[in-house]
């Protein structure tokens, strides 16, 4: 059994935490951002759900028609509906993919308020000679958190924004 033990050398490290959640919840600029984003989203799901609908009616004239149609024209008909569904999920990819429109977009609309944050995070933590600060709305498992090291308020302060 190994044990560690630490001696008593005058250093203590300082800890504090911060909701980002919190902070960014009282940036009317992110606000803006999220409900920008939330309206792209929007138009292109309904799109998207536009184009299913006529993928839909597609199918259903071709189960009506298909007793009446050649080998042929149903191949025809059935590659048509094929090659429609997958131009729908290229689009879908094209706008809500790791790399689509909805990220770009929030990649020019938010990334620059949370650096922003980051930013003054940063910036309090050199000031203060904080070790670490911990962001609170990650739920990164902490237990519990005394008010008295919540930083929040400051960060906001930092950023201009008040209370």
């Amino acid at each position: 059994m190994t044990a560690f033990l630490t001696t008593g050398t005058g250093i203590a490290q300082k800890f504090a935490f911060v909701d980002t959640e919190y902070i960014l919840g009282r940036i009317p600029t992110y606000k803006s951002a999220l409900e920008q984003l939330d309206k792209i989203s929007a138009e292109y799901q309904k799109e998207i759900e536009a184009m299913y609908t006529q993928v839909d009616q597609l199918y259903k004239n071709y189960q009506k028609e298909k007793v009446l149609l050649t080998e042929e024209q149903k191949n025809t008909k059935e590659d048509g509906i094929v090659a429609k569904e997958k131009e729908i999920k290229d689009l879908q990819k094209k706008y809500f993919g790791a790399e689509g429109a909805i990220f770009q977009k929030r990649q020019e609309l938010v990334k620059p308020i949370q650096d922003e944050v980051y930013k003054a995070v940063k910036e309090l933590a050199i000031e203060g000679g904080y070790a670490v600060i911990f962001d609170t709305s990650s739920g990164a498992g902490i237990l519990y958190e005394n008010p008295k090291y919540n930083m929040s308020d400051e960060v906001l302060g930092k950023l201009g924004y008040k209370n």
